[in-house]
């Protein structure tokens, strides 16, 4: 008996989006109007790069990035949960699928001294160039129309599942802890017995109740949290089934 935990990681992990965060790095903390203008839907990661590129030239280095990112406070109630996960790995499988990128996620988790609680980190990979230049690549490629040219949040899930199949490995049930739009692809995929828990007051909540009006719900039960120690709760009645 093992469950799969799938977080995000902006606004539900932590309690801000990275991505925005970094401009704190930007002089003057704010991106010229012309790159603030310039990102178009669905080609955020592009952006990012731009934004990167625009901190480079201002020489803003990797050390005062990393002092910056690790500044970001964790959601209520975060890091009461994660230790409780970490405590019970031997139930729960923990991954993370998120449009960040590997270094800002990799900073933060291992200055709380989190890292180890998740099994799996799927996010755009991004590395600093010889030049000092931190870079972002697109995670996959896919052909899912609803969700972003970088990343389909479904697509990983399910080839996440397959490879544990292989290895033997099925899951009592899935419970799937997001905010964003992005969150909906996958969320949608999951099964009766699975459980998604929208953030309270964020786009995820809002699309999954759009979608019960429109007498299409999901498929799976929907638990809304607006504290980690929500999830916390949820998860021990799980342990006592």
């Amino acid at each position: 008996m093992k469950f799969l935990l799938v977080f995000d990681f902006d606004h539900t992990i932590i309690d801000e989006n990275s991505d925005t965060w970094i401009v704190k790095c930007a002089p003057e903390r704010k991106l010229p109007s012309g790159l603030r203008n310039s990102y178009q839907p669905g080609h955020w990661t592009e952006y990012m790069g731009r934004v990167f590129v625009y901190l480079g030239d201002n020489g803003v280095k990797e050390d005062e990035m990393k002092r910056t990112m690790t500044t970001i406070p964790f959601t209520a109630g975060m890091i009461d949960l994660l230790g409780f996960i970490g405590e019970n790995k031997e139930l729960f499988d923990c991954v993370i699928v998120s449009d960040s990128n590997t270094v800002f996620i990799d900073w933060i988790l291992k200055a709380a001294d989190l890292h180890k609680v998740f099994d799996e980190v799927f996010t755009n990979p991004a590395a600093f160039s010889s030049t000092g230049y931190l870079t972002v690549q697109h995670f996959h490629a896919h052909h899912c129309a609803k969700c972003p040219k970088n990343l389909c949040k479904r697509k990983v899930l399910k080839e996440f599942l397959d490879k544990q199949l292989e290895q033997g490995l099925t899951y009592t049930r899935i419970v799937y802890i997001g905010d964003g739009g992005n969150d909906l692809c996958p969320v949608m995929f999951l099964k009766k017995n699975d459980i998604a828990m929208p953030r309270q007051g964020y786009t995820l909540e809002k699309k999954i109740s759009q979608l019960a009006q429109s007498l299409s719900p999901v498929q799976c039960s929907v638990l809304v949290w607006s504290s980690a120690m929500d999830i916390m709760s949820y998860l021990k009645l799980l342990i006592r089934e």
